[in-house]
């Protein structure tokens, strides 16, 4: 692993609280605090939401890592009195919880930044000098998740407008188009020049929005036109 030096000691806020049942995970963090520059003195630990409000009645912190996933409870629940407390504290959620709900519910809580457990040492410790430095740190597969929920919903085909009621000539000489008559002879059966019965079948494919005999039959069948 490659190591990242230390932020300089006057950018390290003290004490920092590290919310975390797991005791691999939470001697992995320890580490890379340490490894940031945190002396052992300027860490608390809980295991859990009961045992963090304790540390939190003694004196309150500069930084919080908070799990999601508690023995006693959500992790969100005790995001939400840290933001309350102190509006500008940085809270780094680090957790294996990855559902939308979860990780909107923690930002909407008040977390800094969210990060997946699964990432490794120098991912973990690149976002905790983000958040050192002001920043939010939103692990890759959270961001991609946010995004998607932000997305807007692809937008559904528009309806073809109704078409435009059929003049009584015109469903006339629809009818003989169906029944598969040619302009010619549905002049000849209604006495119009050819020219008129074209205007009009014109006028059809355009009520009906259709480019062609065989689409304004379709059309007009499954408009009922046709009955």
């Amino acid at each position: 692993m490659t190591d990242l030096p230390p932020v300089p000691a006057l950018a390290l806020p003290a004490p920092v609280l590290v919310v975390e049942d797991e005791p691999l995970v939470r001697a992995r963090l320890e580490r890379l605090l340490h490894q940031l520059g945190y002396p052992a003195d300027a860490l608390l630990f809980a295991g859990s939401l009961a045992e963090a409000r304790g540390r939190l009645a003694d004196a309150p912190v500069a930084l919080a890592l908070v799990d999601l996933g508690l023995p006693d409870g959500n992790g969100i629940e005790l995001i939400a009195e840290l933001r309350a407390a102190d509006p500008a504290l940085g809270i780094l959620v680090i957790s294996a919880w990855s559902t939308e709900d979860a990780i909107l519910a923690a930002l909407r809580a008040g977390a800094t930044g969210y990060l997946l457990k699964e990432r490794d040492d120098l991912e973990v410790l690149i976002s905790l000098r983000s958040v050192l430095r002001g920043g939010a740190p939103i692990d890759p597969f959270v961001a991609r998740r946010i995004i998607a929920e932000l997305r807007p919903a692809p937008a559904q085909p528009a309806s073809p407008p109704p078409g435009e009621t059929l003049s009584p000539r015109e469903d006339q000489i629809l009818r003989l188009v169906a029944e598969g008559l040619g302009n010619r002879e549905i002049a000849d059966q209604l006495h119009l020049s050819r020219y008129t019965v074209e205007c009009h079948i014109k006028h059809i494919y355009r009520k009906l929005a259709v480019p062609s005999r065989t689409r304004a039959i379709h059309a007009a069948r499954s408009r009922g036109l046709l009955d």
